[in-house]
């Protein structure tokens, strides 16, 4: 299925979308730093980050992680 008739939402959703699209949406955003998580085709946990302060990328996650909580009932 093609997403060339698709309009893409600024929502929140409860529906998993493909990777490519979330990518796409962190290229077209123009982000300074960027870190990337979740599980390869054997199912093997994936990283990695454009940002090389480790202590920087644990702060970026759990301010980040605090938004999620936030909206776990939304």
């Amino acid at each position: 299925m093609s997403d060339d008739n698709v309009i893409i939402l600024p929502v929140v959703t409860k529906l998993d979308t493909t990777p490519e699209r979330v990518l796409q949406a962190a290229i077209d955003a123009g982000l300074k730093g960027a870190v990337v998580l979740g599980w390869d085709a054997d199912g093997d946990e994936y990283f990695s980050s454009s940002i090389a302060d480790g202590g920087e990328v644990n702060w970026l996650l759990d301010r980040l992680k605090l938004k999620l909580l936030q909206n776990a009932d939304a």
